[in-house]
């Protein structure tokens, strides 16, 4: 009788250039929603976790912010946290943005990827909004650019060529035993959880009128002796007149924002939420050591 096959852990870094569609891929390989999607770009600021079984295998996705150009301390410490992901990963996953091509980003992440030694595959993505001449000649010049173990064309959105990317992935984990059990789906403070679900209602309802300089953190959580929970948060923005639009006029802007946010964390925590919503004015919190080490990133 044969044995069983070895079981595999490690970790599978997601990279690229914001709005490449990263936390979508994360949460379709996951199979549940574990990162924020906006059309907003540089959603995503701190590495974000999700754990995945596939056969023997659990994989630890890293869903990092976006690489870009930074200008200010938040951008910093993004692009580090970003590379330092990557860094510690078993598997690099770069993810290109297929209808918008190989732009001078993306070209600085590729020339950086040839600097480690860590095994990486490509990603190409949004593969249902580009022409497949377009596919074929971005994955020629990329793989020219640097040695992919791998090239995979997906649509994160729906679901198309992950399966087998997922698959690919399982075998490229080093064998040994599973970090942790096999229910956990996420290794990310659950407190840190709920603040991204409230900023992500915060671009849903004002991504026209609120600039990227917003953030939120979970102040208090208190468990009730009827199994419910009451959770505390602050809005930080960096001027007076983004806590008007916040507010909205008659605070109703911050009531729907409430109300979203509850109701997607009821269906996540499975019981009732009591969420209390606050905005505070900070200028240049984004500079603010504080603020980002309580947003998961080094200052």
């Amino acid at each position: 009788m044969l044995s069983e096959a070895p079981t595999r852990c490690g970790f599978a870094a997601i990279i690229g250039a914001t709005n490449a569609g990263k936390s979508t891929l994360i949460n379709q390989l996951a199979g549940y929603k574990v990162a924020i999607v906006s059309h907003k770009v540089q959603t995503t600021r701190a590495r974000i976790r999700a754990i995945v079984v596939e056969g023997r295998s659990q994989i630890i996705f890293v869903d990092t912010p976006g690489i870009f150009r930074p200008r200010r301390r938040l951008d910093e410490a993004m692009v580090e946290a970003a590379w330092s992901g990557a860094l510690e990963a078993d598997v690099v996953m770069l993810v290109v943005d297929a209808r918008a091509g190989i732009t001078e980003d993306v070209e600085a992440i590729v020339k950086n990827l040839g600097e480690g030694k860590t095994p990486s595959v490509l990603v190409l993505n949004k593969i249902d909004l580009a022409k497949r001449e377009a596919l074929l000649e971005g994955a020629a010049r990329l793989n020219a650019l640097h040695e992919f173990a791998e090239t995979f064309m997906v649509s994160a959105l729906n679901g198309d060529g992950t399966n087998r990317l997922k698959g690919t992935l399982a075998l490229m984990m080093p064998e040994g035993p599973w970090l942790y059990p096999e229910d956990q789906i996420a290794d990310v403070p659950m407190r840190l959880i709920a603040a991204e679900v409230t900023r992500e209602k915060i671009y849903e309802r004002l991504h026209q009128e609120l600039p990227y300089q917003s953030t939120v953190e979970t102040e208090s959580w208190e468990e009730r002796a009827d199994g419910s929970v009451r959770i505390d948060q602050v809005i930080f923005v960096e001027r007076e007149n983004q806590r008007k639009i916040v507010l909205g006029k008659g605070g109703q802007a911050i009531k729907e924002i409430g109300r979203r946010a509850r109701e997607e964390l009821e269906a996540t925590l499975e019981r009732k939420v009591h969420l209390f919503l606050f905005v505070k004015v900070r200028e240049n919190w984004a500079s603010d050591p504080e603020r980002l080490r309580a947003m998961g990133l080094e200052p």
